[in-house]
């Protein structure tokens, strides 16, 4: 097989899928009570060549994100972001800040008071506010990062006053459970928290986003609550390391 040949099978292959998950986000949605529009979709390109990267939005993604700060440098200028929200979704370590601050509309994955402080810092010496979601470790997992959920409240409320940062919702990645209903639990308890947040509306915190849901779960986030989703291998195939 040629390389045009196997590049236009990918991109078939993205297109169906693409039309696919659409489908299954629109009938999610109107079971929870919204639209399609309603839903912000991400695709997330972590390994993803750019060319395929560039046809998924040449299909209308407006979202991507990527886990490292590296590869978000490197592939940024071959990307064809008119248009297109760019979000890193990946643990972020605070030598790094400085680097990412004003080259992503996003940074998903604050899970602690330093390196919220330190986007902070690095955003104000470029004169910016960087927009931030509150990353919460809803199952208590050890091998994951992210706040605990007793003290998601408390810290937020620190962070709501750095300079240079603006927390606008909530991002957890519940952990793998055999049954649906034991997913949902999390989804159920982390959209809870949201809601109980936003009702105390805290000065420079919007929360407006709640990440959850991803390649295989996003159909129950959304019914869940969720209004951003996260999908990667469903639309590019297995990731190639």
């Amino acid at each position: 097989m040629t390389e045009k040949s196997w590049a236009e099978e990918e991109f078939q292959d993205i297109e169906y899928n693409l039309k696919t998950i659409r489908e299954e986000i629109a009938r999610a949605a109107a079971l929870s009570g919204r639209s399609e529009q309603d839903i912000d979709f991400m695709a997330v390109t972590k390994t993803v060549d750019e060319m395929f990267i560039n046809h998924a939005i040449a299909c209308g993604i407006t979202l991507i994100g990527e886990n490292k700060v590296q590869e978000m440098l490197r592939k940024k200028p071959n990307l064809h972001l008119n248009g297109v929200r760019k979000n890193l979704i990946g643990h972020l370590q605070s030598n790094k800040a400085g680097q990412i601050v004003g080259e992503v509309d996003m940074i998903e994955s604050v899970d602690s008071v330093k390196i919220g402080r330190e986007i902070g810092k690095q955003s104000v010496k470029k004169g910016i506010v960087t927009d931030v979601l509150i990353e919460v470790n809803i199952g208590r997992e050890e091998s994951k990062t992210g706040f605990m959920p007793e003290a998601v409240e408390e810290s937020i409320a620190e962070l709501s006053e750095v300079a240079g940062l603006h927390i606008c919702g909530l991002m957890t990645i519940p952990p793998i459970c055999e049954k649906n209903t034991e997913l949902c639990k999390f989804f159920t308890n982390i959209y809870n928290m949201y809601v109980d947040i936003g009702s105390k509306k805290l000065d420079n915190v919007s929360m407006n986003i709640l990440s959850m849901g991803m390649s295989g779960d996003y159909a129950e986030a959304i019914r869940s609550g969720s209004n951003h989703i996260r999908v990667g291998s469903k639309i590019f195939g297995p990731r190639i390391y």
